[in-house]
């Protein structure tokens, strides 16, 4: 660390014991965590009187736990724009990543949760973050680059069979009945088309039109 001012971070956090670790390794590095919350919101509601240099935000919170830390993140910097931001996820999630990055501005990151184990590269995240720099965790960009490739090209020939039928407006009950297997069989095939095609749960049938849209672009 050098001589100038620690950097002020904004912390946004549910896991109660996750977030106070945070703030400790925070501490040891020679960072000045301002406010750390349970949720999103609260976040961006403090930003004029936190005033930070870095917000670090879990990709799912309260109240719905799909991607509060994304939204929170892209409209932390419509706000302020200079203001470095580092998601952190349990899993990989290219969508929410991908979204992220798609303005091509730096000052942003994204790492597996795991990674805040190791207080080095956590540090080293942040201050990259900070200077305008751009981190992302290995298997995301692993994520991101299999992303560039068709991903209709990873179908399994069952779950061809299913997105035909999905195409012609078959509901679950249907493409079972049609390929002599069982509902829940049909519900694993349609599950991981989903994901091969990144279509995140918005808690709607909005992911089947979008999955059959994208077949029939083919």
């Amino acid at each position: 660390m050098t001589d100038r001012a620690p950097l002020r971070i904004v912390l946004a956090e549910d896991s109660v014991l996750l977030r106070e670790g945070l703030v400790r390794l925070f501490d040891e590095a020679g960072f000045e965590t301002v406010a750390a919350y349970g949720e999103a919101d609260s976040l961006l509601a403090a930003l004029d009187e936190t005033l930070p240099d870095l917000a670090i935000l879990d990709v799912r919170m309260p109240p719905t736990f799909r991607d509060e830390g994304v939204r929170a993140a892209i409209e932390l910097r419509r706000r302020m724009p200079k203001v470095g931001v580092l998601l952190l996820s349990q899993y990989v999630e290219g969508t929410y990543a991908h979204e992220l990055l798609s303005s091509g501005e730096g000052g942003m990151g994204y790492l597996l949760k795991d990674r805040v184990a190791s207080l080095d590269e956590l540090e080293d995240a942040v201050e990259r973050v900070s200077q305008g720099g751009t981190v992302l965790d290995p298997q995301v960009v692993r994520e991101l680059l299999a992303r560039r490739s068709d991903p209709l090209e990873t179908l399994t020939p069952r779950e061809r069979e299913v997105m035909t039928l999905m195409a012609e407006g078959r509901t679950n009950a249907g493409i079972a009945k049609e390929l002599f297997i069982g509902v829940g069989a049909v519900e694993k095939n349609v599950t991981s088309i989903f994901q091969k095609l990144g279509l995140e749960d918005s808690g709607t049938d909005h992911r089947r039109v979008l999955a059959v849209l994208t077949w029939l672009q083919r």
